[in-house]
């Protein structure tokens, strides 16, 4: 694989992940407005975001399993901790949203 291919793929990563990582924060100003539904829109948006950033994984992922050499560099190490550090954040902001949704049923104030 040339280095191009594999530093556009790195950037690809980066951005889809960066992009989810915006809409996971978004989704964390909903919940304290208590706007719920905005806030599991926003991580439904995060969540295609990500796929899109994990499909340029998986892709890379399918080359170097058909055999073909990927020389490792420091921005594919920055790209998959974009990924897999978003990827973590949005599952605390969706078990988050649950507790807000169950704090504004029963009408607690924070």
């Amino acid at each position: 694989m040339k280095k191009e291919d594999l530093q556009l793929a790195a950037f690809e990563i980066i951005l889809n992940s960066g992009n989810a990582r915006t809409l996971v924060h978004e989704a964390f100003n909903a919940m304290r407005d208590k706007n719920n539904q905005l806030a599991k829109q926003k991580l439904q948006e995060a969540n295609d975001e990500l796929l899109k950033a994990h499909q340029a994984q998986t892709d890379l992922l399918q080359e170097y399993a058909n055999g073909t050499e990927i020389e490792m560099e420091i921005i594919m190490v920055h790209a998959q901790d974009h990924l897999m550090t978003t990827m973590t954040l949005r599952e605390v902001a969706i078990e988050m949203l649950t507790l807000y949704q169950k704090v504004n049923e029963k009408g607690i104030s924070s």
